[in-house]
């Protein structure tokens, strides 16, 4: 019979604790020695591990490649699960109770982990990695700025940031498919390099069966707070990857200001809706025209924009 695993991932270490039997084991995050512990398992075994950086990653890819399913967590979810149960501690030990305990309930609401293709997690990374030299720059910029010899930590940065956009740009050309699909979302007013790469990646890596679901998964759906008559505000989820959802913002903002897309930030503005309220929902916009041009191959069609901006 199938178990259902619990997995605290450490750099060097992982607990593993399986669901309703009370065992726990500590292993060391190596491929090899996870390697033996997923033969050992139960055909069909599913395994929850937190999302920890890249330090999860292994133990995915082993028990994936072994024929069990793994369900990558968000670490977020997992706080939330901890507090409605009650939980008054909090070690690696529990961590792993709890989230084989998630596991073992949850599932059927989880999304598999699938084993992404080498080139597209390395742009994945890259990504992630930009946004962190860019972060720094603008810290570094406003605290040392003014200091003498500064330039030349700018000017390092600035020859970074220009390496890991010539890298970008080799992994997208290397494959035809994401070329092409970058390509075409450039056609998108506000759409740049960055955000073309980002979203072309994340739409060839994941088989999305709706744009409702791709907005879902950036974290960009607005979660309901009614009781009764009461009508709460309505705030984003916030749960899918934080990067995406600022490139898609800032998109909005440069979109906002072209032909294309100004007609429709500004009858959100007549709607009574705010500047950041108007910018989330042209973000969204962007969001599933960029799926449309996925899922059918086209290019950006400015005339169905303008039929659907003289609907009510």
């Amino acid at each position: 019979m199938a178990s259902d695993w619990g997995a605290d991932v450490g750099k060097d270490g992982v607990v593993l604790a399986c669901h309703g039997s009370g065992k726990v084991l500590e292993l060391a995050n190596r491929a090899g020695v996870l390697q033996r512990w997923v033969k050992g398992l139960e055909p069909g075994s599913r395994i929850g591990v937190e999302a920890s950086g890249i330090h999860h990653r292994c133990l995915a890819r082993v028990a994936v490649a072994a024929g069990h399913t793994v369900y990558v967590v968000n670490p977020r979810d997992v706080k939330h699960y901890a507090a409605g149960m009650g939980r008054r501690a909090k070690t690696d030990r529990v961590d792993a109770r709890l989230i084989a305990r998630y596991v073992a309930h949850e599932h059927k609401q989880l999304r598999a982990y699938r084993e992404p293709d080498p080139r597209q997690q390395a742009i994945a990374e890259l990504l992630v990695r930009r946004h962190a030299v860019v972060k720094g720059k603008v810290g570094l910029n406003q605290a040392l700025g003014d200091l003498p010899g500064y330039e030349k930590v700018r000017a390092s940065m600035e020859e970074l940031l220009r390496e890991i956009d010539a890298r970008l740009q080799a992994l997208i050309d290397e494959q035809a498919g994401l070329h092409a699909l970058c390509e075409r979302l450039r056609s998108v007013p506000g759409v740049g390099p960055l955000l073309s790469a980002a979203l072309g990646n994340l739409l060839m890596q994941h088989g999305f069966h709706s744009s409702d679901a791709l907005i879902a998964f950036l974290g960009y759906d607005p979660r309901a707070d009614d009781s009764s008559e009461r009508r709460g505000r309505r705030r984003l989820s916030k749960r899918g990857p934080a990067e995406l959802r600022r490139l898609l913002y800032t998109a909005a903002m440069a979109g906002a200001r072209t032909k294309a897309w100004k007609p429709f930030y500004e009858r959100d503005r007549a709607r009574g809706l705010s500047s950041t309220e108007a910018m989330i929902v042209l973000a969204r916009r962007i969001a599933r025209t960029a799926y449309s041009i996925a899922r059918h191959g086209t290019l950006f069609d400015p005339a169905r924009l303008a039929g659907a901006c003289t609907k009510p």
